[in-house]
């Protein structure tokens, strides 16, 4: 049996919890969308038992005890009582079984992220600090082929394998981002979507843009790729929040 739906579920506790609060406060920043997209985690050393959100519940709802655990080598997955979503299986699946390194795996649909992901060029200039963060760091899909069942979600994995690059713009659909856990993952999450905010708003007042340079960009790249702690500290101080509110997520 690979889906794992018991209460309370002890396995791999802690980071059930992180990851469900990275769900509620992906509500909190309006970065899901209905009962869609999907967050998962590897954890065990090939990656290729993961945790992930239940097949079409609300990302408000859910709760660490809620998360499926999955075996993205059994064929069977999909035939059994709660089985997850087969676009999330198909994707998630995919990339937990052919991409060792990406340990945590989140793709939405949020709503800056999807407006780049559907210009022409998807390329994010460096035009300030956020968008710097993501100079040579990502991958732009230009083959979009419809929902991400398995044979898509192969066809993504397969752009993956260059370690220094942790983010997707998926052409015509959305980003996702790997991480090595929770905190990394969401961090770039909600760096990204700020970043691609940051470039549309500029585009839209039809001036030209202040590109920084090769140099600059790579060199602030680096600095915050090693800035120490920062994702660590986003994802408890978003935790202690919930906590003061009362929120159910930890269960």
């Amino acid at each position: 049996m690979t889906v794992t739906n018991l209460r309370p579920n002890m396995d791999h506790w802690s980071e059930r919890v992180d990851m469900a609060a990275a769900f509620r406060w992906t509500v909190r920043l309006n970065m899901h969308e209905g009962v869609a997209n999907h967050f998962s985690l590897a954890v065990n050393e090939d990656g290729t038992r993961f945790l992930m959100n239940p097949n079409q519940v609300h990302f408000e709802r859910i709760r660490a005890s809620d998360l499926l655990l999955l075996d993205a080598n059994d064929p069977n997955v999909m035939d059994q009582p709660g089985a997850p979503d087969p676009t999330a299986w198909g994707l998630h699946g995919s990339i937990h079984r052919l991409c060792p390194q990406a340990r945590c795996v989140m793709h939405v649909h949020s709503i800056h992220a999807t407006v780049l992901a559907s210009l022409a060029d998807s390329n994010l200039p460096p035009i300030d600090q956020n968008t710097a963060t993501f100079y040579n760091r990502y991958v732009i899909d230009e083959e979009f082929g419809g929902l991400a069942f398995e044979s898509e979600g192969e066809r993504c994995a397969s752009m993956l394998t260059d370690p220094k690059k942790k983010v997707m713009i998926m052409g015509n659909h959305g980003v996702l981002v790997i991480g090595s856990d929770p905190a990394d993952a969401f961090n770039r999450l909600y760096y990204f979507e700020r970043a691609a905010e940051t470039y549309i708003r500029a585009l839209q007042t039809g001036q030209k843009l202040r590109v920084l340079s090769h140099e600059i960009a790579e060199k602030t790249a680096q600095e915050l790729d090693d800035y120490p702690g920062q994702a660590e500290a986003h994802l408890r101080e978003i935790k202690a929040i919930l906590d003061a509110e009362g929120s159910n997520y930890a269960q």
